[in-house]
């Protein structure tokens, strides 16, 4: 097998904005993009290969062709036909609902779907751009729905001024929303469940509102408070720093200027690498090589042993994720 460049899905959202085709570099006159889905494995919106032998097939026709060789004995086991991640870039010219997800559990029961537990890496965020993530003080089930009757849900939630390189992680149950402004590389469970909380009361084209979700959220909401909801790590050049480790993801931060190897042969995964800054090389051990830019995401097959991935000029910053 060798590495696989996808075809980007684009979407357009109310809240989107004008950063996502100049920052992946595509001929195209799309307005109001929100999202650019890198590598999905959800239904109806399968991602497509988009080079080598395998171009047009669907991530869903390579995992049923390659199974173990794509995504990992392990990985297969355990999720069968269904690839475990989606892959996403987000543009936010407005704020977005504040949402939460299921956990697994709750998801399984209610949608028969896996849960949604996620990571947020901000790429570029405007001059005092926000997140909310989790709650700035201890409340009940009762008072949560109250809150958002009354329009004051936003006064218990913790609030961030946010930065390029700023990393959030997700548990499922944590309520959250992206902020205007806020230009983020999302990794996620394969789900596109989502419970919308709350939406500021804005009307579309047509006067009205969007659906609430508010009595299925109650349920899905972890009211744990916490002292601090970003994740804290120590940046360094040119050796991976891991951010992210839990159950569905490990997700590590590459910041280069020069040639790095990774060894591969004792992990039961695919790689994904996600290019956030400039250019760089990738060769695998099978003499596989193809260039990925800023904005491009790239798959490497759980057969890959090795790869030396070199900066093209200047400094390089991946995001590495895996199973």
């Amino acid at each position: 097998m060798y590495p696989l460049k996808f075809e980007p899905i684009l979407k357009q959202t109310l809240w989107g904005g004008d950063k996502i085709i100049p920052f992946k570099h595509l001929n195209s006159d799309l307005k109001g993009v929100g999202e650019s889905w890198e590598i999905s494995g959800v239904e109806n919106n399968e991602s497509v290969v988009a080079n080598g032998p395998d171009k047009g097939l669907t991530l869903a026709d390579m995992v049923r062709k390659y199974r173990e060789e794509l995504v990992g004995e392990a990985n297969y086991a355990r999720f069968g036909n269904k690839f475990p991640l989606l892959i996403k870039f987000i543009d936010a010219k407005q704020d977005l609902s504040i949402q939460v997800h299921p956990t697994d559990e709750l998801a399984k029961k209610r949608h028969n779907s896996m849960g949604k537990t996620e990571m947020w890496y901000v790429v570029d965020a405007d001059k005092g751009a926000k997140l909310r993530s989790g709650f700035s003080e201890q409340i009940t089930p009762k008072e949560y729905k109250e809150r958002v009757l009354n329009n004051t849900i936003t006064d218990v939630l913790q609030e961030y001024e946010i930065h390029p390189g700023d990393v959030f992680f997700l548990p499922a149950g944590r309520v959250h929303s992206i902020g205007a402004g806020s230009f983020i590389a999302e990794i996620q469970q394969t789900s596109d469940i989502t419970y919308r909380i709350y939406d500021f009361n804005r009307k579309d084209a047509n006067g009205k509102t969007r659906e609430l979700h508010t009595d299925l959220a109650r349920e899905a909401i972890n009211y744990e408070v916490l002292d601090d909801y970003r994740t804290k790590y120590e940046p360094l050049k040119d050796e991976p720093v891991e951010l992210v480790a839990c159950t569905y993801f490990t997700t590590s931060l590459y910041d280069m200027t020069e040639e790095i190897s990774c060894d591969y042969s004792e992990l039961d995964s695919f790689v994904i690498f996600i290019c956030m800054e400039g250019s760089c090389k990738m060769r695998d051990n099978e003499g596989n090589e193809l260039t990925v830019s800023a904005g491009e995401t790239i798959l490497l097959p759980a057969t890959t042993q090795d790869v030396t991935i070199t900066p093209e000029g200047g400094n390089v910053k991946l995001l590495e994720t895996y199973v």
